[in-house]
């Protein structure tokens, strides 16, 4: 890599907000860090290369949920959640709003390290239009239409705002299409990382939300099917 990758600490604890510094900075890093959401987008916005901003989600002022929705105005950089909150609604809630991937306090340095990693390298290969590898600028699934150049989905003139993740989700069903796909070959093949127990979480919440988005009410998993025991599949047509 070029440049020093940079990333954005966000915690309103001053002591978590110094033992990540210490280790990541350890680790080759640039580091910067804001005590509250609010802070976290002003330094968004004055520093429009950072690589990967972990954020904490109760703090005073602006929480990460409403932070990272901001934030999603200005950079499409991974944000990876770090927060003491351990429910599935708590993560659903986290992963709609534009997060990436999600660690519960308290942790590792080995698995936020890893984590790190695994954002930071997806980020560089997708960085831009990288992701899609694929010839195709448009591509029909069902009544949707998926445009890789400019990463969009429509049915008919509506459009489905999906965040990076979903998005990048869905082209990996697609590009597999015909061929179950469980949790693993999932987070591997998108987050580019080393699957972990809690990464399984991190993918079924994913699906749910891409479900939400693209699926019709009166026709559920109709683009997305659940293959049991093997995992997630898009039929061919």
């Amino acid at each position: 890599m070029d440049k020093t990758q940079k990333i954005l600490v966000v915690d309103d604890d001053a002591d978590i907000r110094e033992v990540l510094h210490i280790q990541l900075e350890n680790k080759g890093y640039c580091v910067l860090e804001a005590e509250n959401g609010r802070k976290a987008i002003g330094v968004v916005t004055d520093h429009r290369d950072i690589d990967l901003i972990i954020l904490d989600i109760m703090m005073p002022i602006l929480s990460g949920i409403d932070a990272c929705m901001e934030i999603r105005k200005l950079s499409a950089a991974p944000i990876l959640f770090l927060t003491a909150k351990s429910k599935e609604t708590d993560k659903a809630i986290a992963y709609e709003n534009g997060g990436d991937d999600y660690l519960v306090k308290p942790f590792s340095q080995a698995e936020l390290l890893m984590k790190v990693q695994s954002l930071l390298r997806r980020y560089y290969i997708y960085k831009g239009k990288a992701e899609t590898k694929t010839d195709k600028t448009e591509i029909h699934l069902k009544d949707l239409i998926i445009n890789t150049a400019d990463r969009t989905v429509f049915r008919g003139k509506q459009r489905i705002e999906l965040t990076d993740t979903e998005f990048q989700i869905l082209m990996y069903l697609e590009r597999n299409r015909g061929a179950a796909q469980d949790s693993k070959a999932i987070y591997e093949g998108v987050w580019g990382g080393k699957f972990l127990p809690s990464s399984a979480n991190a993918v079924m919440v994913h699906i749910l939300n891409l479900r939400k988005k693209l699926e019709l009410d009166f026709n559920p998993h109709s683009i997305i099917h659940t293959v049991w025991g093997k995992g997630y599949q898009i039929d061919e047509e």
